[in-house]
């Protein structure tokens, strides 16, 4: 049987976080974890080494997406991270190529949309 592709939430909204993993295990993904900052981003993918990371650029706390991808990488944690976010303004957008992201989807999303996204960032 074929291991579950890993998933790791990075979403300040409790709602959309939720909805995300239900969606995500109804999929087959295994999601190893929820997280609503950057720090926590950073300690669930040292944790865990994911495949994939889903990750939102506003997060609560100090740092975005961005701040917290950037760690991430630094720690030699090879997720693709795929940006999640509501913002096409061109300065967001500017803020997230900085990363140079495995995908970007925007909001509001389809798990068709996510699914889509994942499999284009591990086909690298």
């Amino acid at each position: 049987m074929k291991q579950a592709i890993s998933v790791l939430i990075v979403e300040d909204e409790y709602i959309v976080a939720m909805t995300m993993q239900s969606e995500l295990a109804d999929a087959g993904y295994d999601v190893v974890g929820l997280a609503a900052t950057a720090d926590r981003a950073v300690e669930l993918a040292a944790g865990n080494r994911p495949d994939v990371i889903l990750m939102d650029l506003r997060l609560k706390g100090t740092g975005d997406g961005v701040d917290a991808a950037f760690r991430i990488h630094d720690k030699g944690i090879k997720s693709a991270v795929i940006f999640v976010t509501g913002s096409a303004e061109p300065q967001s957008l500017a803020r997230i190529a900085q990363d140079h992201p495995d995908g970007i989807v925007f909001k509001p999303t389809t798990m068709s949309d996510i699914d889509r996204a994942i499999r284009k960032a591990l086909q690298h």
